[in-house]
């Protein structure tokens, strides 16, 4: 048997090992944050690591070293380790010094969001790693995106944010063209993720991942999910008067040109929200392939009516 040694504690174990059994390192794992911080040597975020489980209703597991935080959404823990301690808080933490008025108003933007205004801080108070998981409030995918690759910038949908590595500011951006403010979908405000860290945000259905190079790119206003800089955002008319009105796309469709990276979403939540109220019975829908041989009598009996 071939040895080696461990990259993080340096004691000997097996050259075919994928952890040391002393330190507790996933070797992948250490080797890839060790590499991210040689690419990127003055990161001030926390440096999580992370696995994404399921398929289309995933989770997000976050492992966190002592001391390291992990910033999220209201609501969206699915589970956590013991040595996981919680609090929320008004605001992301990013700014320490920001005082009370500070923090008055970044709460007050995030009102505007139409989201909690305040924020869950997970920190690990053991002395060894811990897992903290969340997951998204509806079916679909959760996408990872490393803020130092990007720029330090995010924009995204305004309820596509999920968490982030402690430092990452959750702000908002106001969309100055009137056309995108009125009929975007988005309206005049995303949310703006900055910093150096792991975001992880949440969307519908599939995630599709366009880069583009100075081209220009037309989507249905609420199938995007978040751009980086260097993408503008405006909206255009979809086509002539009949196909607006008959064409069953919308009056508008979302014009993303620059350079830069663009996420779609295949099932917004308001597409498919819409889909079952039409359906509901109780909303004076019509129901489709319930699978009951009593139909409306079995619903009547299952007290659904």
């Amino acid at each position: 048997m071939t040895v080696a040694a461990c990259p993080k504690c340096g004691s000997t174990v097996s050259s075919e090992s994928t952890e040391c059994p002393k330190c507790g390192v996933v070797f992948s794992k250490y080797r890839r944050i060790q590499e991210r911080h040689r690419v990127h040597p003055n990161l001030t975020c926390h440096d999580v690591d992370y696995e994404i489980m399921g398929h289309d209703m995933q989770i997000v597991e976050i492992e966190l070293d002592p001391g390291e935080t992990v910033v999220a959404e209201a609501g969206a823990m699915n589970y956590m380790e013991p040595g996981i301690a919680f609090e929320a808080r008004m605001g992301d933490g990013s700014e320490a010094s920001s005082g009370i008025l500070g923090t008055l108003l970044n709460a007050g933007k995030r009102v505007l969001t139409g989201e909690s205004i305040f924020l869950t801080h997970f920190t690990n108070t053991g002395g060894a790693k811990q897992r903290v998981a969340f997951a998204a409030p509806y079916p679909g995918k959760i996408l990872a995106v490393d803020l130092a690759d990007t720029g330090g910038e995010l924009l995204c949908q305004k309820d596509a944010f999920l968490c982030a590595a402690y430092g990452t500011s959750v702000g908002i951006a106001f969309n100055r063209r009137l056309g995108a403010g009125f009929f975007g979908g988005e309206g005049f405000i995303l949310q703006r993720l900055q910093g150096d860290g792991m975001v992880f945000v949440h969307a519908g259905g599939s995630i599709i991942e366009k880069r583009l190079a100075g081209e220009t790119l037309r989507v249905d206003t609420g199938c995007l999910v978040a751009f980086t800089p260097g993408i503008r955002y405006d909206i255009q008319r979809a086509g002539n008067l009949k196909s607006m009105f008959f064409g069953g796309e919308g009056l508008f469709l979302a014009t993303l040109q620059g350079t830069g990276t663009v996420f779609l979403q295949s099932l917004p939540f308001s597409r498919m929200a819409d889909r079952i109220l039409a359906h509901a019975p109780r909303a004076g829908g019509t129901a489709k392939g319930e699978g009951s041989v009593l139909g409306g009598l079995g619903r009547m009996l299952d007290g659904d009516n």
